[in-house]
């Protein structure tokens, strides 16, 4: 039944895909009767209901020797709830036509279902009973474990992995951002039923919570489903604090593995998502290697040399920290080449800017890109409205965003490449040994 759902979902929403994108979306923010409120987008096109909603506080929550706790947990939220074993539960829902899923990030637990508008109270209850009554039986919990123990074991030895976990210790010390999501083998074996029931207890609250619904139902539907998924919860979180960091940089890594590419991976300071220069800030990591075949990174490193296949960069915007950062792999004979071609165009752009041309031809790109990169399936929507809440932009930021774009100056790009890019970055490479790490 569940491959049946995934075929027919797939089948009518490609062929309507455009139909939210291509016209403004009337977003609605509805609040039940017992005070939740989610952010709802009518439509009917399709006879399809997705939701998505987040609880702040995710593995940073893991407590210490606990490592990889709020992933085990995620694991484990259709896998038995009130008086449904796993197996009861999964039988549940696939004949109720739904697709439930949890993750989680250093921040937050996120849920989703997407559901068949004719079965959604029979989908909606069971998603009452993921969020409010999860078993947390140990035959689930010793199977799922396993399933991520084995992951552990087999990243012990995968270069990406075992250098990205050192990247993290590297740029964040003893913070919690420093721990993997997964965990160790250590940490995993030591997670108790307990613990879970505890973690979710701390998380699952109405305080902490952000809801979008979007597809084929009404606002006073939804209020009542609302009320019955989330509504008993208990109001305030009871989360352990965090602090907020600032990336370590100035470093240099090497992690040695004889392979035929190298990866090179920079950490520069990045910018905060209410800072009154973070849309000069997007609009100049667009600029150098956001992505579009005509940033500066791509041109020069691809394009002209043929050096990589792809490289980027990124805004990395966390509730405790920022960054800039940029990522690409070479061939490991000309890894040193292509560190420092990467340094001369950062440093060029720090130092001299944008062209007004290429400010405008980007302006014109993110502005226009967005509906097809954010709001292109009721899921994608319904995730872009979550997004929006966490960050606190307010229910017209979609109508207000390209305004915000078009008011940035040169000036203030430019001044956003100097403060963003003039810093001695964090650099690790993961291959053979560098030679001549060409500092540009």
């Amino acid at each position: 039944m569940r491959g049946a759902f995934a075929t027919l979902f797939l089948s009518i929403v490609f062929l309507v895909l455009p139909a939210l994108a291509a016209r403004a979306m009337d977003i609605q923010s509805v609040t039940s009767s017992k005070g939740v409120t989610a952010w709802l987008v009518e439509d009917y096109s399709v006879p399809v209901v997705a939701i998505r909603f987040v609880f702040g506080g995710g593995s940073t929550q893991d407590p210490p020797g606990k490592e990889g706790l709020a992933n085990l947990m995620t694991g484990l939220f259709d896998e038995g709830a009130g008086p449904l074993d796993s197996e009861a539960f999964q039988i549940k829902l696939d004949d109720a036509g739904g697709e439930m899923s949890f993750d989680e990030s250093r921040d937050g637990i996120y849920g989703s279902m997407r559901m068949l508008a004719e079965q959604r109270d029979e989908a909606f209850d069971l998603l009452r009973l993921a969020v409010n009554e999860p078993r947390f039986d140990q035959g689930p919990i010793d199977r799922i474990r396993a399933q991520i123990l084995s992951g552990i074991i087999a990243s012990e030895n995968d270069p990406d992995t075992v250098a990205q976990n050192r990247w993290a210790r590297a740029i964040y010390g003893d913070h919690p951002y420093s721990r993997s999501d997964q965990g160790t083998r250590q940490s995993i074996a030591a997670i108790t039923p307990d613990d879970l029931k505890a973690l979710h207890k701390a998380v699952f609250a109405r305080s902490g919570l952000h809801i979008a619904v979007v597809g084929a139902i009404d606002a006073g539907t939804l209020k009542k489903k609302l009320d019955m998924v989330f509504g008993d919860l208990p109001q305030n979180q009871t989360l352990a604090p965090v602090a907020d960091i600032e990336p370590l940089l100035g470093q240099h890594i090497e992690i040695g593995y004889d392979l035929p590419q190298t990866s090179l991976q920079l950490a520069y300071p990045g910018v905060k998502r209410k800072a009154v220069d973070f849309f000069p800030a997007v609009l100049m990591n667009e600029i150098l290697g956001g992505g579009t075949f005509t940033s500066r990174l791509f041109q020069e490193v691809r394009e002209r040399r043929g050096l990589a296949y792809s490289v980027n960069s990124s805004l990395v915007n966390q509730d405790h920290a920022d960054a800039l950062i940029i990522t690409t792999g070479t061939r490991s004979d000309r890894a040193a080449e292509t560190l420092g071609i990467v340094r001369d165009v950062i440093k060029r752009l720090a130092e001299e800017g944008p062209t007004e041309a290429e400010l405008a031809a980007t302006k014109k790109y993110l502005i226009g890109a967005y509906a097809i990169n954010n709001l292109d399936s009721s899921s994608a929507i319904a995730a872009t409205l979550v997004e929006l809440q966490l960050d606190d932009l307010g229910i017209d930021y979609m109508q207000r965003r390209a305004g915000y774009i078009n008011a940035v100056t040169l000036d203030q790009v430019k001044a956003a490449a100097r403060k963003l890019l003039s810093a001695e970055p964090t650099i690790m490479v993961v291959g053979p040994p560098l030679a001549g790490a060409g500092k540009g």
